[in-house]
């Protein structure tokens, strides 16, 4: 079981303070808070891809990158990577490259993107978004298992006796996850590669993530990869923390009610209700990460959103030393080890493949 965190790189004003970060200053916060993670024992961090305002998350390689340079133990990921609106070479390359860098300490999820205007922008078009996703990644599974590819979509260029360079590190491809909300042609997808499933179920109630999430256990085990219990699942999830309840609520009440993604809507307490999203002391952040397991089963990856909705990055880093509290509670309710030696995805790339 991994614990980490994930941001989506949006640059949003501090409702409290008016203040909002420049670019330079969202993008350098993105390295400081990956540096704390692995400093608090975390195991992930992950990082987004958009091409659109307010976002500054548009090139995930090059900022994994310059963070795997500046860490020495913490795994670095996506959420996501587009899958539909890039070019499935230039991901086959850029991510082998990585993977040689970071001497294995990577994977990848994948994911669609659900914002329309930026398709066109890169020559596609959303409607064909599931067939984009299910031809590009296609490819991108052969470019990493063969040498010498010839290709024929409907999406790209074709391909002859292509090689892409450099091979994946020592012959083995980087694990992907599948990262999806709603569609289960994704969660199909997932299983039957015997990759990795990521449902980030931060807008969802726990009943439409059980439905996804057992979907694709049924299928990875139709598929022969093993029993769907031993499938690979990951959750997402959102958590503001305080030493009291009413501290994290107070807290975070206004940067819940005017974040974009957040503000204008049901209230906060009736999104914690529905939602994973929790605030509170750690110990209330345990007992609800315990309870998912009710509704997704035994799964391997947990990841936390907490660098959003204006959230400033002193808060973020104060808050990460009480999630490094949480992580070790988690640990220890689970009888983990406290710095895992063999990651459940790395171990499960191995035996799906």
């Amino acid at each position: 079981m991994e614990f980490g965190i994930f941001t989506v790189g949006d640059v949003t004003t501090d409702p409290t303070t008016g203040r909002t970060p420049t670019e330079h200053e969202r993008i350098k916060a993105t390295v400081e808070i990956a540096r704390k993670a692995e400093e608090v024992g975390l195991d992930v961090v992950a990082v987004g891809q958009h091409h659109n305002p307010p976002f500054v998350a548009s090139s995930p390689t090059t900022t994994m990158a310059y963070i795997g340079a500046q860490t020495e133990r913490i795994k670095l990921s996506t959420s996501t990577t587009l899958i539909t609106t890039t070019d499935p070479v230039r991901i086959a390359e850029d991510y082998a490259t990585l993977q040689h860098l970071l001497d294995g300490r990577m994977d990848l999820m994948l994911g669609r993107g659900n914002t329309g205007p930026v398709y066109p922008w890169f020559g596609k078009d959303i409607r064909e978004g599931i067939p984009l996703a299910i031809e590009n990644y296609a490819l991108l599974h052969r470019l990493w298992r063969e040498e010498n590819v010839d290709w024929q979509g409907r999406f790209r260029t074709p391909l002859q006796g292509f090689t892409a360079t450099p091979r994946p590190l020592d012959g083995e491809a980087p694990f992907v996850w599948h990262g999806s909300i709603r569609s289960p042609e994704i969660a199909e997808q997932a299983a039957y590669y015997g990759d990795g499933f990521f449902s980030n179920h931060i807008f969802w109630p726990a009943s439409h993530t059980a439905r996804m999430v057992e979907f694709y256990r049924q299928r990875f085990e139709h598929h022969g990869h093993g029993r769907a219990e031993d499938a690979v699942v990951g959750l997402g999830g959102q958590v503001y923390l305080g030493r009291t309840h009413e501290q994290a609520v107070n807290e975070f009440r206004p940067y819940f009610d005017n974040a974009p993604v957040y503000g204008h809507g049901p209230s906060l307490e009736d999104f914690t209700r529905q939602t994973p999203l929790t605030v509170g002391t750690p110990a209330e952040v345990v007992e609800r990460t315990l309870s998912f397991r009710e509704y997704a089963g035994d799964y391997q990856r947990q990841l936390f959103l907490i660098d959003h909705a204006g959230v400033p990055l002193s808060t973020v880093l104060h808050q990460l030393d009480l999630l490094g509290e949480v992580v070790a509670s988690l640990r220890n309710e689970l009888g983990l080890a406290a710095v895992p030696t063999q990651t459940p995805a790395a171990s499960a790339s191995g035996s799906a493949a």
